[in-house]
């Protein structure tokens, strides 16, 4: 970022997200299984010394939808007050934010909003979890903004992440 540096304390933070994956739990079972979200991983963060800059994880996974065109929607929800985007060290939180792309290998895409379903996405995947020689089909970033960073006590953040995917 511009502008002067200016010495910061040796803080260390430590962030890890645990993300849990979600296949449209619908009432009926023949409904859930037009969609599938596979392949999620737990984001870490290890230790950040730097909080000046913004520190963002990606990952690729398979979202398949079988809905007409393929269509789905996502929605987000995590372990804070009211499903918000935060981790916690103690009574301590720290938000973060997470962006979904329909596309593999993607470090950014559309913005989430806790809580809410995101529409206008468009699998790739051919079969439940992408095996049939095709890459994975979305992209989960998560971003901890540097005046999250700055503004957070020293500690261990953990939290949870709960993605549910649903045909469109």
């Amino acid at each position: 970022m511009g502008g002067s540096r200016r010495a910061v304390p040796s803080i260390h933070k430590i962030a890890s997200l645990a993300a849990l994956m979600l296949a449209c739990a619908l009432p009926r079972p023949a409904f859930a299984q037009l969609a599938q979200l596979s392949d999620l991983s737990d984001v870490s963060f290890g230790t950040i010394v730097n909080v000046t800059s913004d520190v963002s994880q990606s990952q690729t996974v398979c979202a398949y939808s079988n809905a007409l065109f393929s269509n789905y929607t996502v929605r987000a929800t995590g372990s804070g007050a009211g499903g918000a985007f935060t981790l916690a060290s103690g009574a301590a939180t720290l938000a973060y934010e997470v962006q979904w792309n329909s596309a593999a290998n993607q470090s950014g895409g559309t913005q989430l909003t806790a809580g809410v379903s995101q529409s206008g996405f468009i699998s790739q995947g051919v079969t439940p979890g992408c095996t049939l020689g095709l890459t994975r089909s979305g992209s989960m970033t998560v971003i901890l903004r540097a005046a999250a960073l700055s503004a957070a006590q020293a500690g261990s953040y953990s939290g949870t992440l709960t993605l549910m995917i649903s045909p469109n």
